[in-house]
């Protein structure tokens, strides 16, 4: 007999499921007996709340069909297999918070997608492009009316001119911008600069890159860069730092002068940087500034973007990566044989909407400033102590007043016993115990979604 997961319950690797401990209780001790107990040390994430664990059954292993009491056969499950580098990537929080949400009926505010939809002049023009044919394979960097809106978008932005045949790469989504660039541009063993709290894709594609990370944590209530901290530990020896402003999940944008800081040091250290600027365009509180377009930075940054935020389109996966030729060069690499091109009447109907007025981009502004009102003072009239959030659609709050032991116990409990999803920010730390006291929410949902969760946090929850 062998301990193994259920592919039903982990809906093919991707979510992390909340057990009893009793559950736990059962599958450690299975463990502690067996010689895999290096288990509980690679996943050592999930192991700091016993509840936070994957669905498991114990299933026979033996070979061939197994034979039912009704006669018929079954085909036995195999243990599920996945490379030592990604073993403690095997289980995400997204997936797991939309199920539960469904499962109890839940508000979800936790997973980053709108629960409305994007402009008819964009979908409009995806499906003309569909019913005049642009329907096969794209040029692997981009369809070239795509790659000149990127371009012209960028230089608007930034004011820098760039080359779209030879600086701008299509990809799918700007999660494949950064595995393309971190594949095509890290070699094992190089140093890369991260500050936690980070999106999760980042410390799992650095980690089948082979890449030695070093994690700075932003810690609030500001989230402020700690200058000193990144002065001792960038060096010759770092290739490249990652920066994701405005930086979700804390709404953070960072500072012109953390900006210029970071700037001098790659400069005086000869380091890249790869920015993740996917929410560029929802810049509350000051104006988002490009890494790029700082004296000295344009010839070592690879930035990236994407459609889906800025236009209510996620499932598109439209993204790019900007870089000059030099950088370019390892992008197009790993792009090429990560996805090779991206979808050709999404592209059409993306450069649409790239060159849509700039009036969509301050009713789109408007409307966000007045969903995060919304969810914002009804956070705090619940209860919570909200941190500032400049951008995204993002909001950090501390839980504690509410007596839970930590993030996961806190989530759990708001979703099976209030109705509201939220996400648990500890994932989002090389070390959980960074995270434990905070919960992510999202705002991009309409008024009356954010209202209802909002009206339901304020009956059940109650400080301690």
């Amino acid at each position: 007999m062998q301990a193994q997961c259920n592919w039903a319950q982990l809906e093919m690797l991707r979510p992390l499921c909340f057990q009893s401990p009793a559950t736990f209780s059962t599958f450690s001790k299975h463990f502690q007996k067996g010689s895999d107990s290096s288990f509980f040390r690679t996943n050592r994430r999930i192991n700091k709340y016993p509840s936070f664990m994957a669905a498991i059954s114990t299933v026979s292993t033996q070979k061939g069909p197994v034979s039912t009491q009704d006669g018929t056969s079954q085909v036995p499950h195999q243990p599920l297999q996945v490379a030592k580098r990604l073993e403690k990537f095997k289980t995400t929080i997204f997936t797991q918070m939309s199920s539960l949400a469904i499962k109890h009926g839940a508000i979800n505010l936790g997973q980053g997608f709108p629960n409305f939809d994007g402009p008819d002049f964009v979908k409009e023009a995806a499906i003309q492009a569909i019913k005049d044919g642009k329907n096969q394979y794209a040029r692997g960097y981009g369809v070239p009316d795509f790659n000149n809106a990127i371009a012209a978008r960028f230089k608007k932005d930034t004011g820098l001119v760039i080359d779209p045949e030879k600086e701008v790469t299509v990809t799918s989504g700007c999660t494949e911008a950064i595995a393309a660039s971190v594949l095509g541009l890290i070699n094992p063993g190089d140093e890369v600069i991260l500050f936690a709290p980070f999106y999760d894709s980042y410390e799992a594609t650095l980690s089948m890159a082979g890449a030695k990370i070093k994690c700075l944590t932003l810690r609030p209530p500001d989230f402020a860069v700690p200058i000193d901290e990144l002065k001792s530990t960038i060096s010759k020896n770092t290739r490249a730092i990652l920066i994701n402003t405005p930086h979700n999940p804390t709404g953070k944008m960072f500072t012109h002068e953390e900006l210029n800081t970071i700037a001098s040091l790659c400069v005086e250290n000869d380091v890249l940087v790869f920015t993740d600027e996917v929410y560029d365009k929802l810049a509350f509180e000051m104006d988002h500034i490009s890494m790029a377009s700082l004296p000295g930075m344009y010839e070592r940054t690879v930035t990236m973007n994407s459609l889906g935020k800025t236009f209510s389109l996620t499932g598109w996966k439209i993204g790019w990566a900007i870089a000059p030729p030099h950088l370019t060069w390892g992008v197009r690499q790993a792009h090429s044989f990560l996805t090779f091109a991206t979808s050709t009447p999404m592209q059409w109907a993306a450069t649409v909407a790239l060159r849509a007025p700039d009036s969509y981009y301050v009713e789109l502004r408007r409307d966000y400033l007045a969903k995060k009102a919304i969810l914002v003072e009804g956070l705090k009239d619940v209860g919570f102590k909200v941190f500032p959030s400049s951008g995204t659609y993002f909001v950090v709050v501390d839980h504690t007043p509410f007596g839970l032991e930590n993030d996961i116990v806190f989530c759990e409990y708001l979703i099976k016993e209030v109705g509201v999803v939220a996400i648990p920010t500890s994932v989002f730390y090389l070390n959980p115990e960074d995270g434990k006291n905070l919960v992510r929410f999202t705002f991009c949902k309409d008024e009356g979604t954010l209202r209802s969760a909002v009206e339901r946090m304020k009956q059940k929850l109650r400080k301690k």
